[in-house]
């Protein structure tokens, strides 16, 4: 997994559009769904969440040091 946002769109046969995003965390992958209707002139019909929306960006540290003890 790259970690790394990205949208993968598949245009069927039939013609219609599927896309889902990846590595979009929480509900920031809403924020994609009305740049996609604009740039496919489509509207969404359906829509779900994937495990992204639970998942958190990892950001912390680690540090470690010496301890005398008492």
């Amino acid at each position: 997994m790259s970690d790394r946002p990205r949208v993968e769109v598949t245009v069927h046969p039939d013609g219609s559009v599927t896309a889902q995003t990846h590595d979009v965390l929480g509900e920031r992958c809403l924020d994609y769904v009305a740049v996609l209707e604009d740039l496919l002139a489509a509207r969404a019909v359906d829509s779900a969440y994937t495990a992204d929306l639970t998942r958190t960006a990892v950001t912390g540290w680690q540090e470690e040091r010496d301890v005398d003890r008492a």
